[in-house]
């Protein structure tokens, strides 16, 4: 296990963050949030996938009376995404929401600062300041002369400062850039600066393909070092998708066991089974599965069990026949053609 970074906890609903709390998994509904059915639809899909936290963005006051509805119908806590207006946040506040996001900063007097803030402490409701390297302040960047992490750092201090005045601590912070290594100094950075939880991601990440690829490097590498306490992947499209790329990472470090983890072979001239294929498809028949299961597809008999002997079930094809294994343990020879079928009723047994 890696050495957490210490954090202070905080509660968003019912859910621990920071502390040494589990790293929950969070994401954010692309709907429009005044369109409260769709939003709701979208929600509970993300409740299905696993997703532990969701976050809606506010943008006029229909929106935040949305919002009470919203959390009537669904099971996880609503955070309520605001920017700028401090009336939104109150009316956040009044309808039911579990958390804020608000960069104080950006509110334009200090008393309405007070006001959101009073709301908020009375409620019990956390605030996450949230930095995103493409909104930092001209006048951090004439300072800096660039985005760098510095600026970035500068910048959520200020925020925090703003709410420690007020005596309000119940808050956690994320330093987000699109851009890799300015996202990675940026948190090492502010890490030993403060004791709030840590929200960790890469912004804006990309597409499907290329945004899991930038968020495993970005978010496993600060994970890797005891940084983060809560995540969220950005990626363009259903934000479901968020979720299952999410947990894969905290899998692939021993962080959070929770759902299937596929181990396949890359193959090589020995393989004589479509394994693409078939892993392709245990990956999508199991996808909402959350007991932790690792399943071994393997193109090799020679090798397979071995290579993949910590996978709680698996196969390996031959030429004509295949293996079925469990914990690195042949335990039936089968023909080629029966592979699969015998393969997903054991997977079904053990779930």
């Amino acid at each position: 296990m890696y050495q957490r970074r210490n954090s202070t906890k905080i509660m968003v609903g019912k859910v621990e963050i920071g502390g040494g709390a589990p790293i929950s998994v969070q994401s954010m509904a692309n709907t429009d949030t005044r369109n409260v059915d769709e939003t709701v639809k979208q929600i509970l899909r993300l409740e299905k996938a696993g997703c532990e936290l969701v976050r809606v963005a506010v943008i006029d006051e229909e929106a935040a009376c949305s919002l009470k509805t919203i959390k009537q119908r669904i099971n996880i806590p609503l955070i309520a995404d605001i920017h700028f207006n401090y009336r939104l946040a109150l009316s956040a506040v009044q309808n039911g929401v579990d958390g804020l996001r608000l960069n104080p900063g950006n509110i334009s007097s200090r008393e309405k600062v007070r006001e959101v803030v009073a709301a908020a402490k009375y409620n019990g409701i956390p605030i996450r300041i949230g930095v995103n390297a493409g909104s930092i302040h001209q006048s951090l960047l004439e300072k800096y002369g660039s985005i760098v992490p510095e600026a970035l750092v500068e910048s959520a201090l200020k925020h925090i400062s703003i709410l420690e005045e007020l005596d309000f601590h119940n808050m956690k912070i994320s330093l987000k850039a699109s851009r890799i290594p300015l996202m990675l100094d940026a948190y090492r950075l502010i890490s030993p600066k403060i004791i709030y939880p840590l929200h960790i991601g890469v912004t804006e990440a990309g597409t499907i393909k290329g945004g899991t690829i930038k968020s495993a490097v970005g978010i496993g590498a600060l994970l890797a070092e005891g940084i983060g306490d809560t995540i969220r992947v950005s990626l363009t499209g259903d934000p479901v998708q968020e979720v299952h790329v999410g947990f894969a990472i905290l899998n692939s470090l021993d962080l959070r066991k929770k759902g299937i983890e596929i181990i396949s072979c890359p193959t090589c001239g020995r393989c004589q089974i479509n394994l693409a294929t078939l892993a392709e498809k245990i990956e999508a028949e199991f996808a909402f599965v959350e007991k932790p299961l690792k399943i071994a597809v393997m193109g090799c008999v020679v090798n397979g069990p071995g290579e993949a002997k910590e996978a709680d079930i698996g196969i390996a094809g031959g030429k004509g026949q295949g293996i079925l294994f469990k914990k690195g343990k042949i335990v039936a020879t089968l023909p080629e053609e029966k592979l699969e079928d015998v393969l997903f009723t054991e997977i079904k047994k053990m779930i």
